[in-house]
């Protein structure tokens, strides 16, 4: 039913179950009121000048109401705001139906609230609620036995619990993260999915309690399935009937805080509880209780607990509505300059203090959302994981987006040629240009340089230093001896073994004179040949130790422990020798930039050491077969490096995306390089694409993929 100047002056009367009560004052001091309706259980604040209105509402004639206004109060209204006012009740059903025109109105209500099979699951699959208990019984009994728990004392305590819980735990922080670690079976994971659980149903009784203490009915509780995922909630919507914004704080941070008690209880028993279930159980408590609270709960970009306190301090009600409707007209006004008046008139600091949330929810809400697409198509079979994102892309990102593009193309008429419009052209236009233009052409790739030759020389068993022939820096050549040790255990084993030999060979040679002897047969020869390959092997292992050069080099790293007369341990490295000058390398590149390399590009190696300067060199081969495994510690994550990779129970490392290698050498000829391994990033002069080109290959790659099942 529309309402304007032509409606008939009788103004329709109030259902008789509203109420009107005092609200807390509006940010700029002016006194405000609360319209409750208890058949919807929904809460309307009023300004001053519509609750003048209401409260002379029974007057029944719109003239009458707004001769009764201006006399009696310093409010100067005219028979418009009245006007807007009943079209305000009429739009919310607040106005008694009596007539046959309200039977249609409702009517055609119903009709527009009305949704298609396909929005119905669509808006049920996102979020709806499944009532579960009436708590109000079970809250008047448990209230008196948790009114301590309001008193300020408690919370001293809580306090006091917690700093000495926190401080205990510092004490033996590597036990209580090695427990951490050892839930992350699946029995740790159900462990935790109970703690959170009972955390959570202590996080609703404490709103619940809290409203309760201060006159508040709670009507339901239950779980509501946000995107398939069960969170547990309770109704109080009643608290927006409270004058009080402090008592309102209260009923919004009661969960909150309900559920830190909890964490700080159970951090200080962990702390003196045997090993066993019972400590598993206050462990689960303590910290799934501490991170998710405070990450999830505390948030105000999201409609939890942490939206509600924020927008009781803020005094804004509606503060994600009204956020967004600001910061869409403080866009609009950057970018086009339309002299449009704000939504709402507002102290200049409160309002940019909101723009700034808006635009701050705006970007959390993309990656939210975004994440929860992802999460979506990974846990469903792939048909419905595909389509279930597909509808959380569209419906939350998407839609927002052509929405407000589509009221910019209604308003093209009101937009002129300004400042504003002149900045916006030339940023769209750099936008367009940086996505479409092909300037990006180098690689970056993390990689390592090595000499093209460099070994490092071992003592190949525990032994003592009878001379060292090379100092740091020498050059020696091929089969140059470096260092000769000896070791007397050797010495000892290869003597025994000569004796062993010599007494072989005598009895063989003796086996034709004697019986015993030509008993033994072809044995006799078997047990002599056995004993000369063991002289022969224990003479070789005397050879390797006397340690040569395997090639032409200079010595580098020598053991500060390598003197005559010393000793060195088995397999410790001695010393090392490098060959030439010269450099190679080698960087790993994911498979979206695999196709812009190729053989004699220029690669440009960064390397981390400070110290160490710029390589220039070309790229010699580019694997077309992923790595199985990953040789090159030095660019894993699990030692710090830049490509993701697991450790498998053999020690070896595994990318955990496709990773191809690329060669590169002939770099600087006299450059003084690295004496073993150097790691760093590598840049390579690939093939210029735009970064549209690279993103339609990746999607079309990707839905090729995805498209296989």
């Amino acid at each position: 039913m529309e309402v304007t100047s032509a409606i008939p002056v009788r103004l329709p009367p109030l259902r008789q179950e509203l109420t009107l009560q005092p609200a807390p004052a509006a940010p700029d001091g002016a006194p405000t009121w609360t319209l409750h309706d208890p058949a919807a259980n929904r809460f309307f604040q009023l300004g001053w000048p519509a609750f003048e209105i209401l409260s002379r509402w029974t007057l029944g004639d719109a003239d009458a109401v707004t001769d009764a206004v201006n006399a009696q109060t310093t409010l100067h209204i005219d028979r418009d705001d009245v006007f807007s006012l009943l079209q305000f009740l009429l739009a919310h059903h607040l106005v008694l139906a009596a007539a046959p025109h309200d039977t249609d109105r409702l009517v055609q209500a119903a009709q527009r609230q009305k949704l298609s099979p396909a929005m119905w699951l669509l808006k049920n699959y996102l979020f709806f609620r499944v009532p579960l208990v009436r708590p109000m019984p079970l809250l008047r009994r448990l209230s008196p036995w948790v009114a301590g728990v309001f008193r300020p004392g408690f919370w001293w305590l809580v306090g006091a619990v917690a700093l000495t819980g926190l401080y205990l735990v510092s004490r033996q922080w590597d036990v209580f993260a090695h427990t951490f670690r050892a839930y992350t079976t699946w029995q740790g994971l159900l462990g935790l999915a109970l703690a959170l659980s009972f955390a959570k149903v202590l996080h609703e009784f404490g709103h619940a309690l809290t409203a309760y203490r201060h006159g508040c009915k709670v009507p339901t509780m239950g779980v509501a399935l946000l995107v398939m995922w069960p969170v547990l909630y309770t109704d109080t919507n009643e608290a927006w009937k409270l004058p009080s914004r402090r008592q309102r704080l209260q009923i919004g941070a009661a969960g909150v805080l309900a559920e830190l008690a909890l964490a700080a209880f159970a951090t200080l028993l962990w702390n003196f509880l045997p090993d066993g279930p019972l400590r598993a159980g206050v462990f689960m408590l303590a910290t799934s209780t501490w991170l998710v609270t405070l990450a999830i709960n505390a948030s105000p970009f999201t409609r939890f607990d942490g939206y509600y306190l924020l927008s009781d301090w803020w005094n804004v009600p509606n503060l994600h509505e009204r956020t967004f409707a600001l910061g869409r007209w403080w866009l609009r006004e950057q970018l086009f300059g339309l002299g449009d008046a704000p939504p709402e008139e507002l102290p200049p600091p409160l309002r940019r203090k909101l723009i700034a949330f808006s635009l701050v929810t705006w970007v959390y809400r993309f990656v939210l959302f975004l994440s929860i697409a992802l999460l979506v198509f990974h846990l469903f079979f792939r048909a419905l994981g595909i389509v279930l994102m597909m509808v959380e892309i569209g419906w939350f990102l998407a839609l927002p987006i052509v929405r407000e593009l589509q009221a910019w193309w209604q308003r093209r008429r009101d937009i002129h040629w300004n400042r504003r419009t002149a900045c916006t052209a030339l940023g769209a236009a750099a936008l367009v240009a940086a996505l479409l233009v092909p300037w990006q052409g180098a690689v970056h790739a993390p990689a390592v340089l090595s000499r093209t030759q460099a070994q490092v020389v071992y003592a190949p068993r525990a032994a003592q230093v009878v001379s060292v022939g090379v100092r740091e820096g020498d050059r020696v050549h091929a089969g140059q001896v470096l260092v000769t040790l000896r070791s007397p255990d050797l010495d000892y084993q290869l003597k025994a073994a000569e004796q062993q030999a010599a007494q072989w060979k005598w009895q063989l040679d003796q086996q034709p004179f004697d019986d015993d002897l030509r008993a033994l047969g072809p044995s006799l020869r078997k047990r002599w040949e056995t004993a000369r390959q063991a002289v022969d092997g224990y003479r070789a292992e005397q050879q390797r130790l006397v340690l040569r050069a395997p090639f032409d080099g200079r010595i580098v790293d020598v053991d500060d422990a390598l003197h005559a007369d010393g000793w060195l341990r088995g397999g410790e490295p001695v010393l090392g020798v490098v060959g030439a000058d010269r450099v190679k390398g080698e960087a790993f590149v994911g498979e979206s930039t695999l196709a812009r390399l190729r053989v004699g590009q220029s690669v440009r190696f960064v390397p981390r050491s400070l110290d160490v300067p710029t390589v220039r060199c070309q790229v010699i081969d580019v694997d077309r077969l992923n790595l199985g495994t990953l040789d090159e510690p030095y660019v894993s994550s699990v030692y710090g490096g830049d490509i993701a990779s697991l450790r498998r129970p053999d020690g070896s490392l595994v990318p955990v995306d496709s990773t191809f290698r690329v060669r590169f050498a002939q770099c600087d000829r006299h450059f003084d390089g690295p004496v073993r391994e150097l790691s760093g990033r590598a840049i390579i002069a690939g093939q210029s694409r735009s970064l549209a080109g690279r993103f339609f290959r990746w999607l079309v790659a990707l839905l090729r993929r995805e498209a296989s099942f």
